[in-house]
């Protein structure tokens, strides 16, 4: 009955990632849920609930339980986390699983507790947490067990983790709530200012993956976009340019850029030292945007690059480090 004793859960704003020993990553799903205000029932989770996003009747609502890498709403998460657990594991199982959940870097101590309740309610026979850049870099594959400086700059949906890690613990870490998520508002925000068009979050979401930079492109790019127009009250098309979104990303790009400044400014001598030979690691779906690299590198003069599997190194490392805890012996 050993089976799937061990899982590694990145609980993220905007998507929640499974990894179970032995398996990989066996589920990533948008941690959304729909569910009816009137009778309280939940109607959907997962992707079939972000389809929902914008589109419910008055008496359904799809929405985030998590919001900035904190569980605001402890009911739902609970649930959701309840259903997502059995999802992965299937019923092959009935011994209760052993449960490595990432939490924010900042994160409080209220805050670690909601999260280590919502998981052991949810089905953990024992529960640990470990910081998101942590696991970040094991997902990256960096050996952090080495006195080693290494940057980590985990961009999530809700927030940003930078630390410099070494001898397999955070050295000097910050967290700013500026990620995915505020490239989304940043975008509605342009729109609606510029354009007088009202866009959604998916639609937001759609511009930034397509056509989405924070550093100058060689050639412009352009995308179709619908929205409302808040003049005439009409659907409306209109196209959009790749400048412009390197207009509106600016902003919060910047504030990411910023944390690392700052993190830079705090880290002892010899760390900055490695982190200027061995460069600065990004992960995270907010790693994905365009220019990023390009931007930090600009700003700090440290080469910069992007873990191979961004989205999921920070659930790879959280699995791996239930591994690497059961194989040492160590009691979580």
């Amino acid at each position: 009955m050993a089976i799937a004793s061990d899982i590694g859960i990145d609980l993220g704003t905007a998507s929640i990632l499974v990894y179970i020993k032995g398996r990989g990553v066996v589920l990533k799903e948008p941690s959304v849920v729909a569910f009816d205000r009137d009778t309280n029932e939940i109607k959907a989770i997962g992707e079939e609930a972000r389809l929902m996003i914008g589109r419910t009747p008055g008496n359904i609502v799809a929405v985030r339980p998590l919001r900035k890498g904190v569980i605001s709403d402890y009911t739902i998460t609970e649930k959701m986390m309840k259903y997502f657990i059995r999802k992965a594991v299937g019923k092959r199982t009935m011994r209760k699983p052993r449960i490595c959940v990432c939490v924010p870097s900042q994160a409080t101590e209220v805050e670690r507790k909601a999260v280590e309740d919502a998981t052991y309610t949810a089905g953990a026979r024992e529960v640990s947490l470990i910081e998101e850049p942590v696991a970040a870099a094991i997902g990256a594959g960096i050996d952090i067990s080495k006195p080693c400086g290494n940057m980590i700059v985990d961009i999530g949906g809700g927030t940003s983790d930078v630390a410099v890690i070494s001898l397999g613990g955070t050295v000097i870490s910050a967290s700013v709530k500026v990620a995915g998520d505020d490239f989304d508002d940043a975008l509605v925000r342009y729109m609606r200012k510029k354009h007088n068009l009202l866009i959604g979050e998916r639609t937001a979401e759609e511009i930034k993956i397509r056509i989405g930079t924070c550093f100058q492109l060689p050639e412009v790019e352009t995308l179709d976009v619908r929205g409302r127009n808040l003049v005439t009250g009409l659907p409306k098309t209109i196209t959009v340019t790749s400048d412009e979104t390197l207009e509106a990303l600016q902003d919060p790009a910047l504030q990411i850029v910023e944390a690392v400044h700052s993190v830079l400014e705090r880290t002892p001598p010899e760390l900055a030292s490695d982190i200027s030979d061995r460069g600065i690691v990004l992960t995270g779906g907010g790693a994905l945007l365009r220019g990023l690299e390009d931007l930090l590198k600009e700003r700090t003069g440290i080469n910069t690059i992007t873990a191979d599997e961004p989205m999921t190194a920070v659930a790879v490392g959280t699995g791996k480090y239930v591994e690497f805890m059961s194989t040492n012996g160590i009691k979580l």
